[in-house]
């Protein structure tokens, strides 16, 4: 069971456990009342769960954070009450009015200490709290969006099948409806991005390790996808799995943990050195005559001198050097 599944259920037995305290306490003054009581306990738990999914996106560590910032805005109202300014004598008639400005005080200072607080960084508190420092959350522990065009690329269903990458996996609404739209399109090329997108998801969903959440949250309208995206991880806490280096600096901008798949794939790229042994597949000629063409796993392009009468076959062959191009490196090599 999923935990949105999960948490309806303990929301449907709060209101039958509401609804039969209710129907119990009012059998214990009148049996004939029953019935108000039951509809009292049914409200009540009504408000309760309505509130519940209100503060949805309140995690308990927001809520340490406004209690800090409560803390520290009513003990400075406190201060400011303190002074007795209208317990001076002139101003001793005005009682209700002492009243109404410590009432205010205390709701004034008390609301804006929250604010602040979750406002602020936690690196913060740290000049409040001197020593003590808030532990970073782990980069695997955080959620993570996921952007329409790397749901498309198909990667990482593989990915999270190898564990690099875990937690709760978070669909945004707008994602799922820019995927829907185009497997609708005429275009067969969108249509087939699309499909592949979709294809994607459902391996992911298919995996007992992985939870995929549907995200819904409406924005002002105008704002794009990567808009969208950037405002949604900022709001959760989130980070953004990517291929799109665009989105990616401007989440950065805004201090948002961003994954690049293709920054991923340049940085485990094999590092091939002169003198490595290598065994390659030959697969088609090369520009001189002489030459044969193979191809690493990541795609990187070896050139292998003397090799065209092996064009089909595995042979072993041994890096000669390097020539950097227009096009990514280009490797020599010379048949072992």
């Amino acid at each position: 069971m999923n935990t949105a599944a999960l948490l309806n259920v303990i929301r449907m037995f709060f209101l039958l456990l509401s609804g039969f305290i209710g129907a119990s306490v009012a059998m214990g003054i009148d049996p004939e009342i029953w019935w108000f009581g039951s509809i009292c306990g049914l409200g009540f738990s009504s408000v309760m769960i309505v509130l519940d999914i209100g503060l949805r996106y309140f995690s308990i560590r927001t809520f340490s954070y406004g209690t800090i910032g409560l803390l520290i805005g009513l003990l400075c109202a406190w201060l400011v009450t303190r002074i007795g300014f209208f317990e001076a004598g002139w101003a001793e008639q005005f009682t209700l009015a002492s009243n109404v400005f410590n009432l205010a005080m205390y709701l004034g200072f008390g609301f804006i200490g929250v604010m602040l607080a979750l406002r602020s960084k936690r690196e913060e508190f740290s000049l409040l709290i001197p020593y003590v420092r808030f532990r970073q959350d782990a980069l695997q522990d955080l959620p993570t969006l996921l952007d329409t065009n790397v749901i498309i690329d198909g990667r990482i269903p593989g990915i999270c099948s190898a564990g690099f990458l875990g937690g709760s996996l978070i669909v945004p609404r707008f994602v799922l409806d820019e995927l829907q739209a185009l497997t609708d399109s005429t275009d067969e090329l969108k249509r087939a991005r699309g499909k592949r997108g979709l294809d994607s998801l459902n391996r992911m969903q298919s995996t007992d390790s992985l939870e995929v959440i549907i995200h819904d949250e409406t924005f002002e309208p105008g704002l794009s996808t990567d808009g969208k995206l950037v405002e949604l991880a900022d709001l959760l806490g989130a980070r953004i799995v990517t291929n799109d280096s665009n989105l990616g600096k401007v989440a950065r901008l805004k201090g948002i943990v961003v994954l690049n798949l293709n920054e991923l794939a340049m940085a485990i790229r094999p590092i091939v050195s002169p003198g490595d042994e290598l065994e390659l597949e030959l697969v088609k000629e090369g520009k001189d005559d002489h030459q044969a063409v193979g191809y690493l796993p990541d795609g990187t392009m070896i050139v292998v001198n003397r090799g065209r009468p092996h064009i089909g076959k595995t042979k072993n062959v041994v890096v000669a050097g390097a020539v950097q191009t227009s096009a990514g490196r280009l490797i020599f090599a010379e048949l072992n």
